[in-house]
């Protein structure tokens, strides 16, 4: 019997690539010079395409296999698919939720501490000799204690807080509606009011139409000049321009970075700053998560194929 046959978007690391191989005809969409021909040639047998949270599935791919039945994305974000597409073809969306939350929320803290005490500005003065030629490394701020405001209390944004609860800082968190387990954490429904009463912004919302650029100038002015601003969420909800302007011109203090629009090719603006903090795009970057995420990728196409309950169903 012939294998499934499904559409592979992006590479996948070397264990997911060998279970995926081993019960698949997977067809590598990425290594295509011509994709548009690759795609036509193939498009008759896909039924299912695995993708990654970055790359989606768009609805000219969704339009152009007339047998697909179920996308698989590796990552929690599923932004990039086309759900309406999806959705009107009775097509099934999985994601990979839960299992990369945690490291999610470590990044995000550690991003906030290393920004806060200057870490690789001072890991730099110890390499560069100014340690001992020019004493020691000007003062940080401290984050203990703080005020923080989390935009998004979902799965991450609750684990980001009970990681600052250990700091002793004072939380607070907007969402549509007040959380129940947010225990003592105050719940302020606007994010410019949010952005106001914190010296730190976590951004840990969905990407959505409705998030979109909702970290807006309005919120980047009222977080302050010593306020920073930490996004592990989706590029697109941060108003990027709006917030080089304003770490540009020090109306806000800082800014931690995993996501940017266009990545992995940065506005190069970034660059040329001194109070950001930019990382590629990995918070979910452990062996572990990673494992994790390929083996529900996997699931849920499984569980597809052989008419049993997807594990993590979007769609």
């Amino acid at each position: 019997m012939s294998k499934i046959e499904i559409l592979q978007v992006g590479p996948y690391p070397a264990w997911d690539e060998e279970r995926l191989n081993a019960h698949f005809t997977m067809h590598r969409y990425f290594e295509a010079a011509d994709k548009a021909a690759f795609l036509a040639a193939h498009a008759a047998g896909i039924r299912g395409i695995a993708t990654r949270g970055e790359l989606g599935a768009s609805r000219a791919m969704i339009e152009a296999l007339p047998h697909l039945e179920v996308i698989s994305v590796y990552g929690v974000g599923y932004d990039a698919v086309d759900l309406q597409a999806a959705r009107e073809r009775g097509i099934r969306v999985t994601n990979t939720p839960d299992v990369l939350t945690k490291d999610v929320a470590d990044l995000g803290v550690a991003m906030m501490l290393t920004l806060a005490r200057g870490m690789i500005g001072a890991e730099r003065w110890v390499r560069s000799g100014d340690w001992a030629a020019k004493g020691g490394y000007p003062l940080q701020s401290q984050a203990h204690g703080k005020r923080v405001g989390i935009l998004g209390l979902g799965r991450i944004g609750f684990e980001v807080g009970r990681r600052l609860a250990g700091f002793d800082m004072d939380i607070a968190y907007s969402s549509r509606t007040p959380k129940e387990g947010a225990g003592n954490w105050t719940y302020v429904a606007d994010p410019v009011a949010l952005a106001a009463r914190s010296d730190f912004l976590f951004v840990t919302l969905a990407s959505t139409a409705e998030t979109r650029h909702i970290v807006d100038r309005e919120v980047l002015r009222a977080l302050s000049p010593s306020g920073m601003l930490i996004n592990i969420s989706r590029a697109a909800t941060i108003d990027e321009e709006a917030l080089l302007d304003a770490l540009e011109n020090k109306t806000l203090g800082s800014a931690a970075l995993d996501v940017f629009e266009g990545e992995p090719k940065l506005n190069p603006r970034f660059l040329a700053l001194d109070n950001v903090l930019l990382q590629p795009h990995h918070a979910s970057g452990t062996v572990e998560t990673r494992k994790a995420m390929g083996a529900l990728v996997f699931d849920n196409l499984s569980a597809h194929f052989d008419g049993r309950p997807l594990p993590t169903p979007v769609l």
